[in-house]
C-alpha cells in the first residue's frame, strides 16, 4: 500500500489553483482527479485544520473560532487573529492556547484524529507545522521550559518540536519571504529520502499569510514558493514520476478567501462578542434579541441561532432557512457550528466584502480574509492522485485515508468508533 502525502496550502482558492502556472501543482493536477470541495464553518484555520484532522465539523471536535470564550475558565481564548489581538488577550496565554492547549485541552477527546486512528493500526504518521496534531507520541520541545506535547511519531512544529534532527533552518526567521514553507520543504526532503512515514501532513501556511495582505488570487509569488515546497518532495523522491510511483497524494486548502473592502466592529451591546476575520460569535442568554439587533448592522450577513431545537437563519430582517441553501452545504455547516459547546449562542457570517475587526481593532482591509458561510470563503480546491475520487468536503479526507489503508471507516460524524 502506497504511503500518502496530504498537502494543505492554507488559503488557496480554487480559481488560483486552477489558473496557476506552477509546475509541481500542474503535474499533480494532470495525474489526478480534481473537484471544488467545501470547507467547514466558521471557515477559519484552527476550525478547518481540526476538521481535516478529525474528519468532523465543529460540533464533534469542539474548536469554534480563532477567538472564543472559554466558559469553564471564564476567559478569552485567542489563537492568533493578529499580533495585536494576541497581545490584547495576553501573549503567554495565547501562545499556550495555540501551540499546546488547542490539542491538549480544547480538541474534544471524542474526536479521533487521523494520526491516532492510523497509529493505532501500526502505521507511522507525520505532521509538519499543522496546528491540529494530537497523536499518541510524547515530544519534548527544543526550548527548555516549554511543555511536552503528544503528536504523531514524526512531528515537526515550527522548529519548536522536532522528533528527528533534520538540519532544517529556523522556521520563523522571515515569514514574509516564505521561511515557514522553506522549513517544511527541508523537513519533507529529509523524510522522503528516508521513507519515514506511511502518512504525512505537509502544511504550507505562507500563501495564506501573503493572500491576507495582497488579496485573494493575487499572491502569485507566495504560491510559487508553495509550489517549490511541493517540488522539493518530488526531487527528494527522484523526480515527479518517481514521486507518484511511491506516494498517493491529496492536495487541498483549508478555506478560501474574500476581498475586503469595508470593516466593522461587531456590536451586541452588553453581551460578550468574539469576532475576527469574517465570522463572529455572541455569548448571550437572549439569542433572538441579539440576532434581531444585527438586522441594522451592514457588516452582518447571515445570522444564526437555535430556537426550540431548530436552527434559525436571519438576514436583513428576513427569517428563512432557505438562506442556507444559497451557501455551500449551508444547513449542515450552520447546524454543526451552532451545536459546538464552545460556540456562542449567536453566530454571524459577514456580508460579502466586509470583515469584523479583532480584539485589537485590526483587519485585512484592502487584502483578503475568510471565515464566513459565503462561497468565496467556503470553497476549496481538492485533488487526489492514486486514491480515487476526491471528497466533497475537507471532513472527508480522514475517511479517504482510512479506506486507502484498509481500515474500518470512521463513524459518519467523525467520532471514535468502538
Amino acid at each position: 500500500m502506497k504511503p500518502v502525502v496530504l498537502v494543505v496550502i492554507d488559503g488557496l482558492t480554487p480559481s488560483m489553483f486552477e489558473a496557476a502556472a506552477a509546475p509541481a501543482l500542474r503535474y499533480l493536477a494532470e495525474h489526478g482527479e480534481y473537484r471544488r470541495a467545501t470547507s467547514t464553518f466558521p471557515s477559519l484555520t484552527p476550525v478547518c485544520l481540526s476538521s481535516i484532522a478529525t474528519g468532523a465539523h465543529p460540533d464533534v471536535h469542539h474548536i469554534p473560532h480563532l477567538v472564543w470564550w472559554n466558559r469553564d475558565e471564564q476567559r478569552i481564548v485567542e489563537y492568533g487573529s493578529s499580533f495585536g489581538a494576541v497581545r490584547a488577550a495576553g501573549i503567554a496565554r495565547s501562545l499556550r492556547d495555540t501551540v499546546i492547549d488547542l490539542n491538549a485541552k480544547h480538541l474534544s477527546r471524542d474526536a479521533e484524529t487521523v494520526y491516532e486512528a492510523l497509529e493505532a493500526n501500526g502505521l507511522t504518521t507525520g505532521a509538519i507545522n499543522i496546528t491540529c496534531y494530537r497523536g499518541p507520541n510524547r515530544h519534548l520541545p527544543t526550548i527548555p521550559g516549554v511543555p511536552a506535547v503528544y503528536g504523531p511519531k514524526r512531528f515537526f512544529f515550527y522548529s519548536l518540536y522536532e522528533s528527528d534532527k533534520t538540519g532544517a533552518p529556523m522556521a520563523v526567521r522571515n515569514r514574509a519571504l516564505g521561511s515557514i514553507d522553506a522549513y517544511a520543504a527541508s523537513v519533507g526532503r529529509w523524510l522522503v529520502t528516508r521513507d519515514g512515514f506511511d502518512f504525512l501532513v505537509y502544511y504550507l501556511p505562507d500563501y495564506d499569510y501573503a493572500s491576507h495582505a495582497a488579496g485573494p488570487d493575487q499572491a502569485h509569488e507566495a504560491l510559487a514558493r508553495s509550489d517549490a515546497a511541493v517540488a522539493a518532495l518530488m526531487d527528494a523522491a527522484g523526480g515527479p514520476d518517481a514521486f507518484l510511483e511511491r506516494y498517493a497524494v491529496v492536495l487541498c486548502s483549508d478555506h478560501g478567501q474574500s476581498k475586503i473592502e469595508q470593516t466593522a466592529r461587531l456590536d451586541a451591546g452588553d453581551d460578550l462578542v468574539t469576532a475576527s476575520n469574517r465570522a463572529g460569535m455572541v455569548y448571550t442568554d437572549n439569542p433572538r434579541r441579539v440576532a434581531e439587533g444585527f438586522d441594522s448592522q451592514p457588516a452582518a450577513g447571515i445570522v444564526l441561532f437555535e430556537e426550540d431545537g431548530r436552527v434559525v437563519a436571519r438576514r436583513d430582517g428576513d427569517e428563512d432557512d432557505a438562506l442556507l441553501d444559497d451557501v455551500p452545504d449551508g444547513r449542515a455547516r450552520a447546524t454543526a457550528a451552532l451545536r459546538n459547546p464552545n460556540a456562542g449562542s449567536v453566530l454571524v457570517s459577514a456580508r460579502p466584502g466586509w470583515e469584523f475587526v479583532d480584539l485589537a481593532g485590526r483587519s485585512h482591509l484592502g487584502g483578503g480574509s475568510h471565515g464566513s458561510l459565503e462561497l468565496e470563503d467556503s470553497e476549496v480546491p481538492m485533488l487526489t492522485v492514486g486514491l480515487g475520487p476526491p471528497p466533497a468536503s475537507i471532513t472527508g479526507i480522514k475517511s479517504l485515508i482510512a479506506q486507502h489503508f484498509g481500515l474500518f471507516p470512521p463513524d459518519a460524524d467523525g467520532e471514535k468508533g468502538a
